[in-house]
């Protein structure tokens, strides 16, 4: 039950992280949440085969923290990638 409390909060902090950055329009509306849940999720389940108890704290911190980074991370690259692959590509189509 808690595995999906934590991905439910992270979904959360991923959608808080794409409406509180700009160019959001360069990816879709779901990617920032759905990677941040993922990312939750397999951290979560990575430190309980470690050993750490569900019920302490540092298990929901790092979990929480790499879903939020995840989507930081993904936020602030995908835009400036994708600008740089929009333009070659229509660089491409166009003969230059």
């Amino acid at each position: 039950m808690e595995l999906l409390f934590v991905s439910v909060i992270g979904a959360c902090i991923g959608g808080v992280v794409r409406y509180s950055l700009p160019k959001r329009g360069s990816y879709g509306a779901f990617l920032l949440p759905a990677a941040a849940a993922a990312v939750t999720a397999t951290v979560w389940v990575a430190l309980l085969w470690v050993g750490l108890a569900f019920e302490g704290t540092w298990i929901w911190v790092a979990s929480i923290g790499a879903g939020a980074v995840a989507s930081l991370v993904i936020a602030l690259a995908l835009p400036r990638t994708r600008t740089t692959s929009d333009a070659a590509k229509l660089r491409q189509l166009a003969g230059v």
